[in-house]
């Protein structure tokens, strides 16, 4: 039981990324207040969690219901981070106003950067591995790791400065779009 855990909880660490969200989220957040960002990130991850726990419950039932394959699934998926990464990576904003705290904690951050197309998928596939719990308790334990990562992102951003957190956010937006481009791919070759 320890090592389907151990299992369980690596998949969605690797592919939840909590470490490599921090400076997408501090790019994503620099406009805010340090209040506000607090509060990005409590409700990034509770949304995070919900979806998670939607999925890992209802996933497969969800996707059936609206005839929607994993495949079409990872494809939207990649396309909405794809948009996130070319944003991050070139400076630019697509949309012209300023997103409210609330929306920007729903959309990207609690998903598709948290709970997004990867995780879903990789807690679909755990579900049908080990069941219900396990998947679950590794989720909610990256959710709590990823919580913290984030609220303490302040000492890692300020030993890289903000320079250097700029250019870490700029590669990771460019990582994004790999990965963007792998889930199209991945869902394209599905199809």
């Amino acid at each position: 039981m320890l090592d389907a855990f151990l299992k369980s909880f690596m998949a969605i660490f690797v592919i939840m990324d909590a470490l490599g969200n921090i400076p997408i989220f501090y790019g994503l957040n620099k406009s805010f207040s340090e209040q506000e960002k607090k509060k990005n990130i409590a409700l990034a991850v509770l949304i995070a969690g919900i979806v998670l726990v939607i999925f890992l419950f209802l996933g497969n039932h969800l996707l059936n219901f609206f005839g929607i394959r994993i495949s079409s699934f990872k494809i939207a998926g990649g396309i909405i981070l794809l948009i996130l990464g070319i944003e991050i990576t070139l400076g630019i904003k697509f949309k012209k106003d300023k997103s409210e705290t609330k929306d920007l904690a729903v959309v990207p951050m609690g998903t598709p950067l948290l709970t997004g197309p990867g995780v879903i998928t990789t807690v679909l596939i755990l579900v049908g591995n080990y069941g219900y719990w396990i998947p679950l308790l590794a989720g909610i334990a990256n959710l709590i790791l990823a919580f913290i990562l984030l609220r303490l992102s302040g000492p890692f951003l300020k030993i890289f400065g903000k320079q250097g957190a700029e250019v870490f956010s700029r590669i990771m937006g460019l990582i994004i779009v790999a990965i963007a481009v792998e889930f199209v791919r991945q869902g394209w070759a599905a199809l």
